[in-house]
């Protein structure tokens, strides 16, 4: 069985972290499946869904790293092509990837006692994103 449900969210841009978890599991409960794979995917590209533990000292470390490997204030091929300045943030979500997906065994999210579910917008203006959430098993 598979069961898929999409919500929205609005992000502020610039490495904006936003835990998404109790929407993920609110579509988890929704789909009555018991074991099997939850799959959370944005799509766009300049996005990501990772899991961290979404706490403001590992927030602020993440910003810094993801700034340190891929800086914001460098000049971008893409940003010569298109002209709109965020060629870091293509880069940003190239590397960190679109999508996530998580082990469900009896009901329950395999995460670590301190992981959450997080979308990390990388753009440089704030968006209105979609959020797809796909349960498969049984």
């Amino acid at each position: 069985m598979t069961f898929s449900k999409t919500f929205s969210l609005s992000t502020a841009g610039f490495t904006d972290i936003v835990d998404i978890s109790d929407k993920v599991v609110a579509v988890l409960e929704r789909s009555g499946i018991e074991n099997g794979l939850v799959t959370v995917f944005c799509p766009g590209s300049t996005g990501a869904v990772t899991t961290i533990e979404y706490e403001s000292g590992v927030l602020r470390d993440l910003r810094d790293a993801i700034e340190r490997i891929v800086p914001s204030g460098l000049t971008y091929e893409h940003d010569r092509r298109w002209g709109d300045g965020n060629g870091f943030s293509h880069v940003r979500a190239a590397l960190m990837k679109p999508s996530l997906t998580i082990p469900l065994i009896k009901g329950s999210l395999t995460l670590g006692t301190w992981q959450q579910i997080v979308f990390i917008d990388f753009d440089n203006r704030g968006r209105q994103r979609d959020i797809i959430v796909q349960v498969t098993g049984e």
